[in-house]
């Protein structure tokens, strides 16, 4: 297997970790406003995100920046409950805005995740030259993941929404609330770590 197929499945697989729920818990904040019909403002946020965190990603492989990982582990849940609560306050579905603010979040939100992804990245590849191929294929990687866990998201909300006949806005109400739960306890959690 040559180093691009290699990067890009690690980054495929890193994304898709249940062990590292967290940035599902993002996407899924982020998406669940959206449905099928709405899929170019949602390729537009996820495509947002990506930018954000491949920015903040390379800065950091290239050691243009050093973010210490437990202060991006702890941002990184306040993130998602940020996100979660923003789904609170939708109430139409018409989304007019051309750029609304949720593509500023995601774009801001992707820099902090990806300076979460570059401790990982940085370790994998170690001291080698070939880092922008290797850059290149593992953000690939992360944005095939991304892609799929985006579109189960948006399956799982047609079945509740139209094959289960769950109100829009209350399914939103619910599994933001959910999501928001999940990620303040994670947050308390690794808020521990900083004051230790």
């Amino acid at each position: 297997m040559n180093d691009f197929s290699l990067y890009l499945e690690i980054g495929f697989k890193h994304i898709a970790d249940w062990r590292g729920i967290d940035h599902i818990l993002f996407l899924a904040a982020l998406c669940l406003r959206y449905q099928f019909s709405d899929w170019k403002k949602l390729l537009i946020l996820v495509t947002a995100f990506t930018i954000g965190h491949s920015i903040t990603l390379a800065m950091s492989v290239f050691s243009f920046i050093d973010v210490p990982g437990d202060w991006i582990e702890f941002l990184i849940p306040i993130t998602i409950v940020i996100t979660a609560v923003s789904n609170l306050f939708v109430k139409k579905f018409s989304f007019s805005s051309r750029f609304p603010a949720i593509y500023f979040f995601a774009l801001f939100f992707g820099c902090i995740h990806g300076l979460g992804f570059s401790n990982y990245l940085k370790s994998l590849l170690g001291n080698t030259t070939a880092v922008v191929p290797r850059l290149l294929a593992f953000n690939v990687g992360l944005e095939v993941g991304q892609i799929l866990i985006v579109f189960a998201i948006l399956i799982i909300s047609l079945i509740a929404v139209h094959l289960f006949r769950c109100n829009r806005r209350e399914y939103i109400l619910y599994f933001s609330g959910a999501i928001s739960a999940l990620a303040l306890q994670m947050a308390i959690e690794r808020v521990s770590f900083l004051i230790h």
